[in-house]
């Protein structure tokens, strides 16, 4: 019998290496971010936009619920910090005075074979935690010529381009064309407040030591975003500046320090996942006499939500001498003129409902018909307060929910829901973050009395239609 050769193989035929697939650790709060409109994709239907998000129903009521409590804490329950909501569009002399034109870049670097585009600074903390941090171009270029450093993506040695400085400032013009003046979308909200430091001593009745607190959009044009809304172009900032006496600063830094870290555990994230980080003096701005960065422990690791840095008197002194109006507070009771000094907690308001939900998620898969995934927002928080069902749409069920839902919707955010079964509108309403729901059923009708269903223990009583505004006040803060 002729023995048959084996088919040669071919080149396509050569098993394929098993590449591991990086796992996005993220990926579960993403889709049930998108799932149940919290966040989408920026500019979806037209492919996307890299990222850029858009803040859908719940999602807006999230944020809103974070700066209306945010606010109340810091501005409404304090005697000594007033608000402020200046504009993104500031004259250019601004960002020359606060050094942003100059010095507000980052070092950036290339890989010529694959074309990604990394922070050299940043990939060289990823591979090597121990490297002298704050280098300059010169430094990092010779780390990466003595180290030969891996592309992350594409695995080549040796490839990468010189690091030079990006500007993260996004450009504009403003004016008629051929008159235009090149203008910059802001990087951060604290120059509004800076600039307008006389208009509020003259205007209000203010005095040292005090704040002012500002929310309100921010840009930077980030050479690599990532990780969700945790770093992205386009994103809102809760920041205060809090003016205080030459000599008193280190004081208020400390205090501040307190305070946020109080506010954070107070709106409900869990002490054990926040942490205080101090900055190293190489890690300082030269005008910083400290920072501290308030850390998150998300699924991919510690993050900063919140940053307070003591500011010395560089900001006001830089617009004084850029504009030349001299900005000093005059103490009328010593009768002395000086420049304050600022303490500032700056609040990055994405990264902390990004930390909020990260905090709140959990999945129950024993005790339950089925998954019961669940966000436990703390009630003041949750983008809906109480979700109100009618047993069956038939026999004036459905009319009585929907008069609960007009008694209740003055006081409180509501959701009505009449699709589905009864448990599957709970599981509905747990995953969006619902403390409570209330059913109206056939008993309904005949005591008026409805079912309260609280979402963290799942447990039900029965109570009077006309307690419902009573019981709920004392259950949620809003």
């Amino acid at each position: 019998m002729k023995e048959e050769k084996a088919p040669e193989k071919k080149p396509q035929d050569k098993p394929k290496e098993n590449k591991k697939k990086v796992e996005d650790p993220l990926k579960d709060i993403v889709a049930l971010a998108k799932r149940r409109g919290f966040v989408y994709p920026g500019s979806d239907i037209y492919g996307g936009l890299a990222n850029t998000f858009d803040y859908g129903p719940y999602g807006t009521e999230l944020l809103r619920n974070i700066k209306d409590l945010w606010w109340r804490a810091f501005v409404r329950e304090r005697e000594d910090v007033v608000g402020l909501d200046s504009s993104i569009l500031l004259h250019p002399e601004v960002w020359k005075a606060s050094g942003h034109v100059d010095s507000f870049s980052d070092p950036l670097i290339d890989c010529k074979q694959c074309k990604s585009r990394f922070r050299a600074d940043q990939l060289v903390e990823q591979i090597a935690p121990d490297a002298p941090k704050g280098m300059s171009l010169d430094q990092l270029q010779e780390w990466f010529t003595k180290n030969q450093t891996q592309c992350p993506t594409c695995g080549s040695k040796g490839t990468f381009t010189p690091p030079r400085q990006f500007n993260l400032m996004f450009e504009t013009k403003t004016g008629a064309s051929g008159q235009d003046m090149t203008i910059y979308l802001r990087p951060e909200t604290a120059q509004g407040i800076f600039i307008n430091f006389k208009n509020i001593v003259d205007t209000c009745r203010v005095k040292v030591p005090f704040g002012v607190a500002q929310i309100g959009k921010s840009f930077r044009n980030e050479i690599v975003a990532r990780q969700f809304v945790f770093r992205t172009r386009e994103f809102e900032q809760m920041e205060m500046e809090f003016f205080c006496a030459p000599g008193t600063q280190a004081e208020w830094f400390e205090h501040w320090v307190q305070y946020c870290m109080d506010f954070l555990i107070r709106i409900g994230l869990k002490k054990e996942n926040l942490r205080v980080r101090r900055h190293e003096k190489d890690e300082l701005s030269f005008y910083s006499e400290g920072t501290v960065d308030i850390e998150y422990n998300f699924p991919f690791g510690w993050g900063e939500i919140w940053g307070i840095a003591s500011r010395t008197d560089y900001d006001l002194k830089r617009h004084a001498q850029f504009s030349g109006k001299p900005i000093e507070y005059h103490d009328s009771e010593k009768n002395e003129k000086f420049v304050p000094y600022v303490v500032e907690p700056a609040l990055g308001l994405n990264r902390l409902m990004l930390a909020i939900i990260c905090d709140a998620y959990y999945v129950e898969r024993e005790g339950t018909p089925e998954v019961r995934t669940v966000l436990g927002l703390a009630p003041g928080l949750a983008p809906v307060k109480v979700g109100i069902f009618p047993l069956m749409k038939k026999d004036g069920l459905a009319e009585i929910a929907r008069e609960i839902y007009k008694t209740l919707a003055p006081y409180f955010q509501v959701e009505y829901d009449q699709s589905g079964a009864i448990g599957r509108r709970y599981y509905r309403q747990d995953e969006l973050g619902t403390p409570f729901c209330i059913t109206v059923d056939y008993d309904t009708k005949e005591n008026n009395t409805v079912t309260l269903r609280e979402r963290d223990s799942t447990k039900q009583e029965r109570v009077k239609i006309e307690d419902l505004v009573k019981i709920l006040r004392d259950k949620v803060v809003s």
